[in-house]
């Protein structure tokens, strides 16, 4: 136990460098722009727009970069991300809003993901050659091959379109309505959740009809990736002396399986997750704009094509922050599955 934590300190220290390193690599990107495009993350209405000079010189756009990174810095530590034009609201206020839309999509759609695509990788590895491995191996393939903006246009086009079952959108107009109403609590912003909090039943089911179709959008294009990595590396240990050793000394298959060749094969499968999961985190542009579900990946896109410079910048900052926490996960896992590791 001693070992683990300590392990974990070394990670969580790495973690502040990590960060500064991140924010360095991303204003630097952002000082291509002139000072007039950066005077953005200031402007917080039309008639500041028309004192760009005088917020340059306000907010030091003409000092030295190292100047410049810091008085950001400062500022991104405050909460000030700037203004979003696209929105009309300031970034972090949008992130408040749009956040909870984007992580009520990957709380249902990341675990089945990595499940699924684990026990069909497992399947397929176990009945190698066999017609469950061909069936999975076929599913992995049409996955992983099919674009995930066509999937979601198919699916919006079948179920929606001719059977007009699971609608676009987070919430129906009736539902929209009693979430608005004042008698509504909101806890987390995630309508389902709230929906228990609040026990309403209606709302609730209204929004699950609205998840259904993006969460399981992103399974059928998401589990073939986690498929795939998992059936490789279950061959890779399935091959391996130690397992020829247990069943030599007569250890059941299902104890070969499951204790030994299976957590072996996770730290691969582990990596991917990992990576999957902090992308569903920060936002899913195809998936959220396909199905109108406002999210941070609808917003991205749109302040994008709106030459929006705070929620861009802001949004690559979240997400490479996601990004390195996520790897942080992954680390303390790696130890946890492999104790080997925590002795490096």
């Amino acid at each position: 136990m001693g070992s683990m934590a300590n392990y974990v300190a070394r990670r969580l220290l790495l973690i502040i460098p990590t960060l500064l390193g991140v924010s360095i690599l991303i204003f630097g990107i952002s000082m291509v722009f002139s000072p007039q495009e950066r005077a953005a993350l200031y402007i917080t209405s039309p008639k500041a727009a028309s004192r760009i000079q005088e917020i340059i010189h306000k907010y030091g756009l003409d000092q030295p970069a190292y100047i410049q990174y810091f008085n950001w810095l400062s500022n991104v530590l405050k909460g000030n991300l700037g203004y979003s034009k696209s929105l009309n609201i300031p970034v972090i206020r949008a992130f408040i809003e749009l956040w909870p839309a984007t992580a009520e999509i990957a709380i249902y759609a990341a675990p089945l993901i990595v499940l699924v695509g684990m026990k069909l990788g497992k399947i397929s590895a176990i009945k190698r050659d066999q017609l469950a491995d061909h069936l999975a191996r076929v599913i992995a393939i049409i996955g992983w091959s099919l674009p995930t903006f066509w999937s979601a246009i198919v699916l919006l086009a079948i179920f929606y379109g001719a059977l007009g079952i699971f609608p676009p959108g987070r919430l129906g107009i009736k539902a929209q309505a009693i979430v608005m109403s004042p008698s509504w609590r909101t806890y987390t912003g995630l309508y389902t959740i709230d929906a228990i909090l609040n026990g309403n039943l209606y709302v609730f089911v209204d929004a699950a009809r609205h998840l259904f179709l993006p969460v399981i959008n992103l399974v059928i294009v998401g589990n073939a990736g986690i498929m795939r990595v998992m059936r490789s590396s279950m061959l890779e240990e399935l091959n391996k002396e130690y397992v020829l050793a247990a069943r030599s000394k007569g250890v059941s298959e299902k104890v070969v399986i499951d204790k030994h060749v299976t957590r072996n094969a996770l730290i691969p499968v582990v990596t991917m997750a990992g990576v999957l999961v902090a992308g569903l985190l920060t936002g899913l542009v195809i998936t959220e704009t396909v199905f109108e579900f406002k999210g941070l990946g609808y917003w991205a896109a749109h302040a994008a094509t709106q030459l929006d410079f705070p929620a861009v910048l802001a949004f690559a900052l979240f997400a490479g922050t996601v990004f390195v926490f996520a790897n942080l996960i992954v680390d303390v896992l790696y130890a946890y599955i492999d104790p080997r590791v925590r002795l490096e």
